[in-house]
């Protein structure tokens, strides 16, 4: 059995991504696998639902598995995200494509494209530096070192944020040596980040506002973008105490230890530490810090990394070693075949017995998602088991 895997999040599952299944299977994959974020996800928010209430949605909707991307690298940089996500998947060895969604371009221009930006000269290298100086973001200061060193690449190609994303896959593909096969999709409907609903095909950002007003009506503007399994729980979504847990922890922390954070650098942990004393609420210490060079995403992940302990010594020491598969949900029709397939290159994790089999590295990131699905039960005041696997 061979499968085209999805990286996702799923926060929540909608339209938009039932969508993305359906070309999949257009395109020939029998089997669906998705790399799926647990309880906290990449914008440095927890998640609207437990990683098993997503999994659970991702199955029913078409998927044959979802496997946990391990915390360490749901809460990364979008480099360290998609290499994370890569290397579990390569590590595999049954997984033929990896399908995304996109704004623009096909497989040859994004395979094209992350070789550009995996070059090391020292054009590139200087044009890089010299664009930084003004204060721009890492993101936009690469894609404009590469269109002034020669890169013929469409500028709207490297700034839309599925692509950016998509980019880092086929760079993480790339730098693993993998066979997987990209295939991107040209998304439908709003575009991400769009906080105006639409009719059918909504941002998942747009979702999540709708869900956090939690009025009658405006769950109802959802009803349309969700499927049905989605909608029944949209009425359970409570919002978790995450922001006042988050700022607590930074005020504990160690000057040192929030400078290890991935995202932390230039001695931004200065700056986030004297703001939150006095500015004690979490949105306003986003605003008084965010510029163009630190976005409000990448803040709140340094925020997330601290409260889960995350450094990028680990994070990039754990891309250096065989990890592990851990599952969260599988179809419970042809289940024991699902899983014989999934098993053999790495670990394959879907009860407790197996997780006590990890060593030495591998047993070390895992224990980091124990930590980070502890948090998230004291966050909701409800125990879940990391040591679960649903047969759905």
């Amino acid at each position: 059995m061979k499968f085209c895997a999805i990286i996702c999040e799923y926060n929540p599952f909608h339209n938009g991504h039932k969508y993305l299944f359906s070309k999949v299977k257009e395109a020939g994959y029998e089997h669906i696998l998705c790399l799926m974020s647990g309880n906290f996800v990449q914008r440095g928010e927890e998640a609207v639902f437990g990683k098993y209430v997503r999994a659970r949605h991702a199955v029913q909707n078409g998927a044959d598995a979802v496997l946990e991307l391990p915390a360490c690298f749901s809460v990364s940089p979008a480099e360290l995200f998609a290499r994370g996500a890569i290397h579990i998947l390569s590590a595999l060895g049954n997984v033929e494509a990896l399908a995304f969604g996109c704004e623009s371009g096909d497989k040859a221009e994004f395979l094209r494209v992350a070789k550009l930006l995996s070059r090391e000269d020292k054009s590139f290298k200087n044009a890089l530096k010299e664009n930084m100086k003004d204060g721009t973001s890492y993101i936009r200061a690469r894609n404009a070192a590469i269109l002034s060193t020669g890169g013929e690449i469409g500028e709207s190609f490297l700034s839309t944020p599925n692509n950016i994303l998509g980019i880092e896959y086929c760079r993480a593909l790339l730098a693993e040596k993998s066979a997987i096969e990209p295939l991107p999709v040209l998304r439908t409907g709003s575009g991400h980040g769009d906080l105006v609903p639409k009719e059918n095909f909504s941002s998942s950002s747009a979702i999540r506002e709708r869900m956090k007003k939690g009025a009658r009506k405006d769950l109802k503007l959802l009803k349309a973008n969700l499927p049905p399994d989605v909608y029944a729980d949209c009425a359970e979504y409570r919002e978790l105490p995450y922001k006042r847990a988050a700022l607590l922890a930074l005020l504990r922390a160690e000057r040192e230890k929030i400078a290890l954070a991935p995202d932390c650098s230039e001695g931004l942990e200065n700056r986030l530490l004297s703001m939150a004393k006095t500015n004690p609420d979490y949105d306003a210490l986003l605003s008084k810090v965010v510029s163009k060079r630190y976005t409000a995403s990448r803040l709140r992940r340094i925020l997330m990394q601290n409260f889960l302990g995350v450094s990028v010594k680990e994070v990039k020491n754990f891309l250096s070693v065989p990890l592990y598969a851990n599952v969260l949900a599988v179809k419970k029709e042809g289940a024991e075949e699902i899983l014989s397939s999934l098993a053999g290159g790495i670990p394959l994790i879907a009860r407790k017995s197996d997780y006590l089999l990890l060593k030495k590295d591998a047993l070390a990131c895992f224990e980091r998602d124990v930590r980070a699905n502890d948090l998230y039960n004291v966050l909701t005041g409800a125990y879940t088991s990391e040591f679960l696997t649903l047969f759905v």
